[in-house]
């Protein structure tokens, strides 16, 4: 939302063309294309480490596209949302000009609207299921209008033109603990807060938030945008308590003598992989997961931080996900005089988003697909210096429905770099599976649960990355959401 439409906000949501809906047809609103999102210009942008690229809709753009949405008698956009959210109705909220309403709708299902505006991957769910594909045209912006309607909630708060929801139920004096801050934690914290119980989340670093926090740069989530979705969870009673490490600094046992009932376990996949070829060991060599929270939560590059981080000339980052382009679109605004890709298959193999990728060219990053990195070559001085990288082809689908990478004889070529940064996935953090003795892992690592997300033992209840091994935010929250409502009916029906 661009604030220089406070003279709108003034009006405290006044009706915004209230007849158009009535006034125009589903042929006419099939025409109307979709809203582009405005962002900042890709020359200046890479300058800036905090300066979000994407914008904002405008208060006329957004009541525009939200008059898209056709309101089908079955929303199949809902079928994919992991957090079920009421998305027709917050839609035509906004078209009726009342983007409060929508954000109460938004606030039902889901603890952190603004940040899954931003960075959910609504053209694999939401938007993947929107009516429109069907008539050959681009679906609803239903990410962009639910950034938009969390950013307004927030901007008529600080104006004092809107107070502090009330959510919640009254007090049940039923204590819950969580174990992690990132998404699945938030989700589930939120939602047992809003059934009456009492919330403590636990965090291991010093700053609340996860994943949120030290994974995803400030360019595409601003870090005021996660405090504020914190400081709403705050206001509805879940309290919050850093530099705490369940199974170490604070044991299961403890957690039980202090009256938790119920222990919704979320720590994550913390762990980096690796590749395991020859020279990985050399310096200028690591993880994206190192590189990410030197610099996102340690402030490394930033005036006033003393955090050391390389800064490379000719920066390599292998992978393909949306972690791998936050880390190479970092690496630009490090510094890097030129930045890479390195990614085994084709393009249209990646997993990263395609914003993602398409913001990431726009800054200049090279792509250098259907190459796989076979060694690392270093310097006198123990250094990185150059990658041997093997050209691919694709053969037949894998597992993952995706055509495998086969190498093709002979085809290896010597690229000159100074810095890798691997993003090629992650594992669970095996701290509290380890320490809790009777909880079952899979072959994975990851906590086994059943399909209300409880674990073997019963006042045990897992979700999001230490289940799944690694996923994307929304998916997480489901999970959060998933597990709160297993855990208060466990712990309600025993109280009865």
């Amino acid at each position: 939302m661009h604030m220089t439409e406070h003279s709108e906000l003034t009006d405290r949501m006044a009706p915004w063309r209230t007849e158009l809906r009535n006034e125009i047809g589903a042929k006419a609103r099939t025409a109307i294309p979709r809203a582009k999102m405005p962002q900042l210009d890709a020359a200046y942008r890479v300058g800036t480490l905090t300066e979000e690229v994407n914008q904002g809709l405008s208060s006329g753009q957004a009541v525009l596209e939200a008059t898209r949405c056709l309101d089908c008698p079955t929303p199949t956009c809902m079928e994919g949302c992991p957090v079920s959210i009421e998305i027709p109705s917050f839609i035509k909220n906004i078209q009726r000009g009342r983007a409060d309403l929508a954000s109460d709708v938004l606030r039902m299902t889901s603890a952190l609207p603004a940040v899954c505006g931003r960075v959910c991957p609504q053209e694999r769910q939401c938007e993947s299921r929107c009516i429109y594909h069907k008539m050959g045209k681009e679906p609803v912006a239903i990410g962009y209008l639910e950034r938009f309607a969390a950013d307004m909630e927030r901007a008529l708060e600080k104006m004092g033109l809107r107070g502090a929801t009330e959510r919640g139920e009254r007090g049940n004096g039923i204590r819950v603990a969580v174990a992690g801050s990132g998404p699945a934690g938030l989700s589930f914290a939120g939602e047992m807060a809003r059934r009456g119980f009492e919330v403590d989340v636990f965090e291991a670093l010093h700053e609340i938030g996860g994943v949120l926090k030290y994974g995803i740069p400030e360019f595409r989530l601003p870090n005021e945008i996660v405090d504020a979705e914190l400081a709403n969870l705050r206001k509805a009673g879940v309290r919050f308590h850093t530099n705490t490490v369940i199974g170490k600094t604070l044991s299961y046992d403890e957690l039980l003598n202090e009256g938790f009932r119920g222990i919704f376990v979320a720590s994550g996949a913390g762990l980096p992989r690796f590749m395991g070829v020859p020279g990985e060991n050399l310096c200028g060599i690591m993880s994206s997961n190192e590189y990410l929270t030197r610099i996102n939560l340690m402030g490394a590059g930033r005036a006033g931080y003393a955090t050391p981080v390389a800064k490379g000339h000719r920066v390599a980052v292998i992978g393909g996900g949306n972690t791998a382009m936050d880390s190479v679109r970092t690496a630009l605004r490090m510094g890097a005089e030129r930045a890479m890709i390195v990614y085994r298959r084709s393009e249209a193999e990646m997993p990263a988003r395609v914003e993602e990728v398409h913001h990431a060219k726009e800054e200049g990053v090279e792509f250098l697909t259907l190459c796989n990195p076979v060694e690392y070559l270093g310097d006198e001085k123990g250094r990185v210096r150059a990658m041997r990288v093997q050209r691919m082809e694709l053969g037949e689908p894998d597992a993952s429905g995706r055509r495998r990478p086969v190498a093709i004889a002979g085809a290896v070529d010597e690229i000159e770099i100074d810095e890798v940064i691997v993003s090629v996935g992650v594992s669970p953090n095996p701290l509290i599976p380890d320490t809790i003795d009777g909880l079952d892992v899979t072959e994975r690592g990851t906590i086994a649960v059943n399909a209300g997300l409880r674990s073997s033992i019963h006042t045990i209840f897992a979700g999001g990355d230490i289940v799944r091994g690694g996923a994307t935010v929304i998916l997480a929250m489901g999970d959060g959401r998933k597990a709160a409502a297993s855990m208060a009916e466990q712990l309600l029906n025993t109280e009865k």
